[in-house]
């Protein structure tokens, strides 16, 4: 998630080319880039219809954080809306929000059992924190976060029963227990920290441990969760990723997509960090800010938070 407003436009000519180009800050490793890139969908700006992030269901429908609208609005294959939650303005309106200045919706994930688990930022202590919603129920704050928080990526953590938040404006990553309760700064540091921009922001939990970018430093940070649950020593994955936002791990692998939001590109890491572009602006990108993917299917949301024209879904293919 990168700023709100643009002080200009760049169009976007779409394309069923795929470029794979190399990060200059990285280096290359040879890619075949997506094939079959299409816009599934677009949404709609004017009302505040800017996914900021992604979770699949098992039919092939997906949910959706709309950000701005502050709705949970799940997209079926016929390109039916239905909206499953809708969030309540704030009091001031969320004009306290952290870094930002208004509230919005941001990390989102599916529970096996259908239950949906998102972060809503407000800037108030009664709203801000982690919400949940059951099927066929209605949301509920079950975990409350402070109100200068700015919580952003979600990962769940099934076998432990817990749910990890990167905060971006604390430099924290929150741990929750997923049957609701007090939340725990479960890790923090320089490598975490906001400079210029958003701080620590998209997050995955694989293989035993959390995965979070830094939009402001371009890496990609592994925490490792030790055997009685704390945080272990920090390692730098990947560099060289200006403008990182959330990402995906490929299935049965430790490839990783990432979304670059700022630079308008989704890039293919590597285990080694090493880094190649797979999809730009020409195949339809606007500000991308979340991956899902289903097998060798791939999701992309896009916000348009600066190019303001937009928001869309892209489905792609895997080589």
């Amino acid at each position: 998630m990168q700023s709100k407003h643009a002080l200009m436009f760049a169009g976007l000519a779409l394309s069923a080319t795929v470029l794979t180009q190399t990060i200059p800050a990285s280096a290359a490793t040879p890619t075949s880039g997506f094939t079959k890139v299409r816009i599934a969908e677009h949404f709609d700006l004017a009302t505040g219809q800017q996914p900021e992030n992604i979770a699949l269901e098992p039919r092939g429908a997906v949910d959706l954080n709309m950000s701005v609208a502050r709705q949970v609005v799940r997209l079926y294959p016929d390109g039916r809306q239905q909206v499953l939650a809708q969030l309540p303005l704030p009091a001031d309106g969320g004009v306290h929000t952290p870094l930002l200045g208004f509230p919005l919706l941001t990390g989102l994930v599916r529970d096996d059992d259908g239950t949906l688990y998102f972060l809503y930022a407000t800037g108030t202590s009664d709203q801000t924190g982690l919400w949940r919603l059951r099927p066929g129920g209605t949301p509920e704050r079950i975990t409350a976060l402070p109100a200068n928080s700015l919580p952003n990526g979600l990962g769940l953590d099934p076998v432990r029963g817990e749910l990890y938040s990167a905060d971006s404006a604390l430099s924290t990553v929150w741990r929750m227990p997923l049957s609701g309760g007090v939340a725990t700064a479960w890790a923090g540091g320089p490598e975490l920290a906001p400079q210029g921009s958003l701080g620590a922001n998209g997050l995955k939990v694989h293989k035993d441990a959390v995965w979070v970018t830094n939009t402001s430093l371009g890496t990609i940070i592994r925490i490792p969760i030790r055997r009685h649950g704390a945080a272990g020593t920090f390692e730098t994955k990947a560099t060289g990723l200006p403008g990182i936002d959330d990402f995906a791990f490929i299935p049965g692998s430790d490839r990783i997509i990432a979304t670059l939001d700022s630079q308008n590109k989704v890039a293919i890491v590597e285990p080694n960090g090493r880094s190649t572009i797979a999809l730009t602006g020409r195949g339809g990108l606007e500000n991308p800010t979340s991956i899902a993917v289903r097998g060798h299917t791939v999701y992309i949301t896009s916000a348009t938070w600066s190019l303001r024209k937009d928001p869309n879904l892209i489905i792609a293919r895997l080589p």
